[in-house]
């Protein structure tokens, strides 16, 4: 045994310096991850992992749900309950006039948007009457062992007693400000570490609009480093706390911006459309055009009947539906929105019943799933359809808006189904 022990005593020490050098290697191999994305899923240090994983704590009566549909559109929201949230983090809110009046309208209801980006679309812009201002748009696709050297220094005011915190780390100010809002309707509720606004507040018939221009504050490293887990918690306060449903929205996060688009090489035809002579006139378009007109004017002449006139044969009248009609506009013209959604409602439930035989008295979640297999139809129409009959059977009045947007829903599911 004792033979052996300067050999086992020697075995151990290779082994460990083995260990030594692997270690060395892997810490030197080891670099920081400094891309941004802020996706859920993300635990790297600009990921938004734990802004997701900790909505529950914040909001313990809530249920959390995730969508990457288009505003109005989303699975598990209705555009006709209130005590809802939306909460969109993305590098750039590249909102359209059509998303935005969405939004508008689903806040209007009773319920929270909550828009965290550090850029946003010059419509949205427009019709939130600000004017928005960012720092730099390059560090959001850059990665490699350098985070950025700069900092972000952020100030948040509390919901309660309107006190002032300071919250800081020393990650990439990836992160913008207004230059100039309408200070009637909006409410500054955060600004940058030189006092610019970059967290503000605007109402929405009952419910509200926020908008967020440092989405790194929601990211891993910002919530993680010391106590700025704080500055996360008292801005998603703002949001009701009665809150039932709330959806992370990743939409943003996908788009495509339409003013990024590349310019279109010219192709030959284009080239000859444009194509000048000496005295700057463009001969090739002039011959096009006339040609085309030679053309027309051929198949004209070439239209006339060379065989006994056909009939055209009348298609057989829906009486039922001319019926329909006919009551749907009396009781539109009388005023009663809600007793002609009533009948609306009837009518849509006996043709459901009659045509894919599913039993109407209960219209729960079952009822949707099989409507929309049978049907054919998009799952977001036949909810909102149903989503709708719930509301009319339960509110005392029905505005002319929300008549024309019901029968707007039935139509498209009759021409689809």
């Amino acid at each position: 045994m004792k033979s052996k022990l300067p050999y086992i005593i020697l075995g151990l020490v290779a082994v460990g310096i083995l260990m030594l050098v692997a270690t060395g290697n892997y810490k030197k191999n080891r670099h920081f991850d400094g891309r941004i994305t802020l996706r859920k899923s993300d635990k790297i240090p600009y990921g938004s992992y734990v802004a997701y994983q900790n909505l529950k704590s914040i909001f313990p009566g809530a249920t959390i749900y995730t969508d990457r549909h288009e505003p109005g559109y989303w699975d598990s929201l209705s555009n006709y309950e209130k005590k809802q949230a939306v909460i969109i983090l993305a590098g750039r809110f590249a909102a359209d006039e059509f998303e935005m009046k969405q939004l508008i309208k689903f806040a209007e209801k009773g319920n929270d948007v909550f828009v965290i980006a550090m850029e946003i679309s010059a419509t949205a812009e427009r019709m939130l009457g600000c004017d928005a201002r960012n720092y730099y748009l390059a560090s959001f696709f850059e990665s490699g062992e350098n985070p950025g050297k700069d900092t972000l220094t952020l100030q948040l005011k509390d919901v309660d007693n309107q006190r002032i915190t300071q919250y800081r780390y020393p990650g990439r100010s990836f992160n913008g400000y207004f230059n100039e809002v309408d200070t009637v309707t909006t409410h500054v509720l955060g600004t940058d570490a030189v006092g610019r606004a970059n967290f503000i507040h605007l109402q929405a018939g009952d419910g509200n609009f926020y908008i967020n221009m440092a989405p790194v504050a929601f990211s891993n490293y910002f919530l993680l480093h010391g106590q700025n887990i704080g500055y996360y918690e008292k801005a998603l306060s703002y949001i009701r706390p009665d809150v039932q449903k709330i959806v992370w929205d990743e939409y943003y996060l996908n788009k495509k911006s339409g003013g990024q688009d590349n310019e279109k090489k010219k192709g030959w035809f284009t080239v000859l459309m444009n194509l000048k002579n000496e005295e700057g006139k463009k001969p090739f378009r002039a011959a096009f055009w006339l040609a085309i007109l030679l053309l027309f004017l051929y198949v004209l002449m070439e239209m006339r009947r060379k065989q006994r006139y056909i009939p055209v044969v009348a298609k057989p009248r829906n009486d039922s539906m001319d019926f329909v009609k006919t009551i749907g506009r009396l009781y539109y013209d009388k005023g009663d929105h809600r007793n002609l959604c009533l009948k609306m409602s009837s009518y849509f439930l006996e043709y459901v019943r009659n045509k894919y035989k599913l039993p109407t008295s209960k219209l729960d979640e079952e009822f949707i799933m099989n409507l929309r297999y049978k049907s054919g139809v998009e799952e977001p129409v036949v909810r909102s359809i149903i989503s709708f009959i719930k509301y009319a059977e339960d509110t005392p009045a029905i505005s002319q808006p929300e008549v024309n947007e019901f029968h707007e829903l039935l139509e498209m599911f009759y021409k689809t189904a």
